[in-house]
Order: C-alpha cells, then structure tokens, then sequence
C-alpha cells in the first residue's frame, strides 16, 4: 500500500498535473503549427519559387518495381521536402514558446519587483516609540 499511497501523492501534485495539461495543449499547438506552415506557409513560398510543392520534393533512389511473382517493391525515396517543412514547424513552434517563455518571465520579475510593505514594527519597537514620546513631551 505504501508504494500505492506514494504514487497518488506524486500524481496528485500541482507540477505534474501542470505539466500533463502542457503536454496535452502543446500536441494540439503542434497541430495548429504544422497545418499553418503546410497550407498556409508554404504554398506562398513554393509559388515564389516557381510552383514547387515542397511535400512533393524528393530523390528517387530506386524506381518501384515488381517480382517475378506479381508483388509490388515500393520506390526508395528521400523525402527532403517534408523535412523542410517538419524543421520550418519546429522553428515556429520554438520560437513560440520562447516568446511566451520569455513574456512569462516578464511577468514573473515584475512580481518579484513589486515593493513588499514594510513590515509592522515589533512589540518591543512599539513600547520604546512610547517611551521616546512620553519624554519628549516631559520636557
């Protein structure tokens, strides 16, 4: 039961829980980029480029074949296209969650930064302020 009980507590934490719901948000924000970059970044870019579709580029380094028995051998291609485009999302999704690392840290310093109020005299400060002000008014 020890182990059990340990488990939960881990589980239970704020960090962990913080971190699944980072994770679960952070696939979908990786969807949303991929589909940005793949239909709405790059088709501009190909057209630039005189109509390339980058998806489509590739080297062909065996042509598909077939056996002497009817089975199809699949062609051996490099697909460099859709690595500029992986490597094109990932430079999106970086420099996103930089910036929102970055205005989170932001943030934080100005929190930090805010000024404390003073804390409140102790019993001892107290009484000798009283004393002080009863000589005071002694002379």
């Amino acid at each position: 039961m020890g182990i059990l009980q340990e488990f939960k507590e881990f589980a239970m934490r704020g960090n962990v829980v913080d971190m699944a719901v980072g994770v679960i948000i952070g696939a979908a924000f990786g969807k949303i980029v991929s589909s940005l970059v793949a239909d709405v970044i790059m088709p501009p870019i190909g057209v630039l480029l005189g109509g390339v579709d980058f998806s489509d580029l590739a080297i062909t380094i065996q042509q598909a074949s077939k056996t002497a028995e009817g089975a199809v051998i699949p062609a051996v291609v490099v697909s460099y296209g859709k690595f500029i485009q992986t490597v094109i999302d990932f430079t999106i999704v970086a420099g996103a969650v930089f910036l929102m690392i970055k205005v989170l840290m932001s943030f934080k310093k100005k929190v930090e930064a805010a000024p404390e109020a003073p804390p409140a005299p102790s019993n001892e400060e107290l009484l000798l302020t009283e004393i002080r002000d009863l000589l005071k008014n002694k002379t």
